[in-house]
């Protein structure tokens, strides 16, 4: 069931990074995914699989004591699922991204809208000729981790910088590999203290100073997992062993199916625009 209710914002949103996540926002898929490029050696998606696999998505979150808010496609661009791109939420309010596709730019104006809907207030803009796509921002502790690789532009990363170190955040920019679509979907911040990363797909050496537990080549994007809490992640079950890895260390793994997002590189964390957390 959807919530259709406004969220309660109060001066605080995403109080802490890792803390536990009350709402949060998704897009629903548009026929169109059916056209996007699948990673190598994948079929296709399938258009029925992917609208089941994200009611999962919704009902699992709701069943973790989460409101979900779903809005439609208003475009017709295969990834415009990924509604993590369209905005990055701090304690006081949200920063609209400006996505580097510009079929996907009219995303954030619908988010924006939304926004208001739910009196979430604005807390700035990437503006242009700047870019940014929000899944290639991790936010952990006092930490906005920033990816840099084929999305984005300097101006748009100098943008966010400015937002989130006026917010108390230490901005640290991360050298994706090549081939590497965005940040979140070879990372993630699992605790205020830990990020999970995929191999040699992001810099490690960019999460100095935080516990970092390196998944397996071939288990990449296991490591874009959506954090519910400290240590608790939701993951897509198809990365078994990227789950057990972080079983054995501590996280707790809650493991759903989203074969038909991986096939074009789409991870939990991609998927979900986080509101507020606590």
């Amino acid at each position: 069931m959807t919530a259709r209710g406004g969220i309660q914002t109060g001066p605080e949103l995403v109080v802490s990074a890792t803390g536990t996540l009350r709402t949060a926002l998704l897009t629903r898929p548009s026929p169109a995914i059916e056209r996007a490029s699948s990673l190598a050696g994948e079929p296709g998606p399938i258009y029925a699989r992917v609208l089941e696999q994200q009611a999962i998505l919704q009902s699992t979150l709701e069943y973790f004591g989460v409101e979900t808010i779903v809005i439609d496609p208003g475009g017709d661009d295969a990834y415009e699922a990924a509604a993590g791109d369209a905005a990055i939420v701090f304690a006081d309010g949200g920063v609209i991204m400006r996505p580097t596709a510009m079929s996907r730019r009219a995303e954030a104006d619908r988010v924006s809208a939304k926004f208001a809907d739910l009196d979430v207030p604005i807390a700035g803009h990437i503006s242009a000729p700047g870019l940014l796509d929000g899944n290639d921002v991790i936010l952990a502790g006092e930490t906005a981790f920033v990816g840099k690789g084929t999305r984005g532009n300097d101006l748009g990363r100098e943008g966010f910088a400015k937002l989130a170190s006026a917010r108390g955040y230490r901005v640290v920019e991360v050298a994706l590999a090549p081939g590497v679509t965005s940040l979140r979907s070879v990372a993630s911040a699992i605790a205020k203290n830990t990020i999970v990363v995929g191999g040699d797909k992001a810099d490690a050496a960019a999460f100095g100073g935080f516990r970092t537990i390196v998944l397996d080549r071939g288990e990449e994007l296991g490591a874009g997992v959506l954090c519910l809490d400290e240590r608790h992640v939701l993951a897509d079950i198809r990365y078994r062993t990227a789950s057990a890895k972080m079983r054995r260390a501590g996280v707790t793994v809650e493991a759903i199916d989203l074969y038909d997002f991986t096939k074009i590189g789409l991870t939990p964390s991609m998927l979900t625009l986080v509101l507020k957390r606590e």
